[in-house]
């Protein structure tokens, strides 16, 4: 989430958070001054795992238990990611979770949104029902601002685990990007750009035709990154939709890989993602911040993607068209775009191009949430930096995409987003393209009806404002539920 810091509120809580640098592992919550062995139903937190976030466990009750976001690492400023797992638990215990120290105050828990829950036996994450979650600012935690939800386990022998939003840790991104390798894609190149402070890869992917790949041929390419905050998991999500559509066999990724080269670090800060922080890196840098002057040491793998742009820009043969860092929204709603200011009416007209065709191709885009600032707070974001490096024939954007919910065209009803419908985002930005190139008339029609019962195979510009809105009818067997999600 591209913020300023006036939209961050630290909370007078943060000094007393300084304490919490770890996670809790396996910790037995039991009553005050208990002493025997632990009965079912003393809870178990853990969060030492991928990803995971909870540095501490107040018992309250038997029913209620304070929980403690545990900040990003050297920065305690920042406390919103929580993923953390429940065991030991009694069949129908009805708890309440008090998570009672973010830093932010304006949340979307405000408008409906509810943490996510899976269960060794339900492995497929769901979200909480909105009645069950409550957001107040709490007299008991100087007026900090506190998300409460109820929760009735139903298995013993299940552990629970509960998230912020939908994970998406560095493992499952290398065992994706590994698989895509296996398939032995000629259009498809992966590469260790670099590596992260503690040596995790820092992954680029280039998807053309392979006739592209000739130095001396003159190319146009279209440049995307995400998780550069490593909470705002819907980022990968969305930049998996977009690599799965350009390595597909559908007519409009081939016209695509034919025209353009794709180029995607699906993951600019892998520390911070495996480590369950926010926002930060491990040293506690937003390096969001820092696309002016980056570190080799400190930010490297910022470094790595900013001196290939730099080089990419200085080669004549190179035209750079379109930057695009993804990124997800903990206060609105759909999908959107920021942009920047310049002096030329004719290249603001241009950079809205884009924004434009994207909200015909996807029902969740928002183009009145799309706005151009050239706020000064965020001068060391990507795309600032790089809309003020590259000429005025390049686009440099921010996507966002809310953590919670979209709202369709005409309707009053958000519809939470899912782990599909963020990737069905990212198929339809891939898509955009065809439109923005106007290559809609180099869509073989024959090799188009062999795709037409595929999932969002109408390709855009196909079917006025609703082209690229395919539904889903493939009548998914429905999820076993849980109880306590279903009816608290």
């Amino acid at each position: 989430m591209e913020e300023s810091a006036r939209e961050l509120d630290t909370g007078s809580e943060a000094g007393g958070d300084d304490a919490l640098v770890g996670n809790v592992s396996k910790l037995t919550v039991t009553p005050p001054g208990y002493t025997g062995a632990p009965r079912k139903g003393h809870l178990i937190f853990d969060a030492c795992f991928e990803s995971g976030n909870l540095g501490r466990v107040d018992y309250i009750s038997e029913f209620e238990f304070d929980l403690f976001i545990r900040p990003d690492t050297c920065n305690p400023r920042f406390r919103v990611w929580f993923n953390f797992t429940v065991e030991h638990v009694r069949e129908t215990q009805r708890v309440i979770f008090n998570i009672v120290n973010f830093s932010k105050t304006k949340s979307l828990y405000r408008d409906g949104m509810a943490p996510v829950v899976k269960s060794t036996s339900r492995p497929k994450w769901q979200r909480l029902p909105a009645k069950n979650v409550y957001y107040y600012r709490c007299p008991d935690h100087r007026r900090n601002y506190v998300m409460s939800f109820a929760f009735c386990f139903d298995r013993e022998d299940d552990v629970y685990q509960f998230a912020y939003c939908y994970p998406y840790t560095y493992s499952r991104l290398q065992h994706y990007l590994t698989s895509l390798e296996q398939r032995n894609l000629d259009y498809l190149k992966r590469e260790q750009l670099g590596l992260s402070v503690q040596q995790r890869r820092l992954d680029l992917l280039t998807i053309t035709n392979p006739a592209h790949l000739n130095p001396e041929r003159e190319k146009r390419v279209v440049f995307l990154t995400a998780r550069v905050h490593p909470g705002e998991s819907p980022a990968s999500f969305i930049c998996q939709g977009v690599i799965d559509f350009l390595v597909s066999q559908h007519p409009v990724a081939q016209v695509l890989r034919d025209h353009v080269v794709f180029k995607i670090v699906p993951m600019l800060n892998p520390d911070g993602v495996y480590l369950g922080n926010y926002r930060c890196s491990l040293m506690g840098f937003d390096l969001n911040r820092h696309w002016q002057d980056p570190s080799p040491w400190a930010h490297p793998t910022l470094h790595a993607v900013k001196q290939l742009i730099v080089q990419m820009n200085q080669d004549p043969k190179v035209s750079l068209e379109f930057y695009i860092d993804v990124h997800a929204h903990s206060t609105m709603m759909n999908g959107f775009m920021y942009g920047n200011v310049f002096e030329e009416e004719e290249r603001v007209q241009r950079q809205a191009v884009f924004p434009r065709l994207l909200c015909q191709n996807a029902p969740d885009f928002s183009l009145s949430s799309t706005s151009f600032n050239r706020d000064v707070v965020k001068a060391g974001t990507g795309r600032r930096f790089l809309g003020g490096l590259l000429d005025d024939t390049s686009y440099c954007y921010t996507l966002e995409v809310s953590f919670y919910s979209y709202l369709a065209a005409g309707s009053t009803t958000p519809v939470p987003y899912t782990e599909d419908s963020y990737m069905k985002l990212g198929r339809n930005v891939a898509r955009t393209f065809l439109d923005y190139y106007k290559l809609n008339n180099l869509i073989d029609d024959n090799k188009l009806s062999s795709h037409i019962n595929s999932v969002d195979s109408v390709p855009p510009g196909r079917q006025g404002s609703n082209a690229g809105n395919g539904r889903n009818q493939n009548g998914e067997k429905s999820e076993r539920r849980f109880q306590g999600v279903r009816d608290y």
